[in-house]
């Protein structure tokens, strides 16, 4: 029984009566607690996510992890780096739930660009689902190369290449805005120059025509047919029926309009409040884009 423990015991049981000047002997631990010693507790630092560059292949956030002995590429990725052949091996992956994938290949001597670095690595390539722009992982094998240095409370990497070392503050590289808004606004200005010329096109081919033909009246059951049939066009907004195809990981619909209707195609990688701000701005021009 701790002393301290025996004391308090004593007090309460009467079998000891109180001294101003008696010394209690405490534990290490509760020193600690008394004395404020303890570090404060921190959250999750979530994963440790770098942008790298492969070939010419920008790779958003490529995922840092000692706890893998080797580096990993998914085979869509190595499809769109165009690379034709992978090494045969017959190494097995056992996973953390104890099942075995055999993978496609390896990769040698592939150059990995981190900032203004660039390190050689090798990639074991396996087929296996892809999120987007998270398609590798960078083993002990990579960081190992790179003489990294996590500092887990600092959410710092430092990578050293001989005498000089860059310093990687994660949280801020994951925080800067993908380039994906700008790309898609600059389509929707096209779209609106593109759509302004066929107007103008459209407008002096019926001019030409009526100068050449005369008009001839139309029924007048066509007439009101006509009408009517703009009328439910303008305000029933009837949506049209498209068949939508598959698409590569990296990107997915959005729908501009209610019931999945007016589909758009945008990066999946996009969070939440980006996507949400992109789609106001499509609305906007949703008669340009057609």
């Amino acid at each position: 029984m701790p002393l301290y423990a025996k004391f308090l015991k004593e007090l309460m049981t009467r079998k000891r009566n109180w001294g101003e000047k008696e010394i209690v002997v405490l534990t290490e631990e509760c020193s600690a607690i008394i004395q404020k010693k303890l570090p404060q507790k921190m959250k999750d630092p979530r994963s440790f996510q770098i942008p790298c560059i492969i070939r010419d292949i920008t790779i958003e956030k490529a995922l840092c992890d000692l706890g893998a002995s080797i580096n990993l590429m998914s085979l869509n990725m190595m499809r769109r780096m165009r690379i034709e052949e992978a090494k045969p091996t017959r190494m097995a992956l056992q996973l953390a739930d104890r099942t075995f994938k055999f993978p496609h290949g390896v990769v040698e001597d592939l150059l990995v660009k981190v900032g203004e670095f660039i390190f050689p690595a090798d990639f074991v390539v396996l087929d296996m689902e892809e999120e987007a722009n998270t398609s590798i992982i960078l083993g002990r094998p990579f960081l190992t190369t790179t003489g990294a240095i996590i500092d887990v409370q600092k959410r710092e990497l430092v990578l050293r290449l001989h005498e000089e070392k860059m310093v990687f503050n994660v949280f801020k590289a994951m925080s800067y805005p993908k380039e994906a808004i700008g790309e898609c606004m600059m389509v929707d200005t096209i779209e609106q120059i593109v759509q302004g010329v066929l107007e103008e096109e459209q407008y002096e081919g019926s001019m030409e025509l009526e100068q050449q033909e005369p008009r001839e009246e139309p029924p007048q059951g066509t007439m009101e047919s006509s009408i009517m049939t703009n009328h439910k066009d303008n305000n029933g907004e009837e949506a049209p029926k498209l068949e939508l195809k598959t698409l590569p990981p990296n990107l997915k619909y959005a729908y501009l309009g209610d019931n999945s209707t007016y589909p758009v195609i945008i990066n999946s990688s996009l969070c939440k409040e980006q996507e949400e701000e992109l789609i106001q701005v499509l609305k906007q021009y949703k008669d340009a884009i057609g």
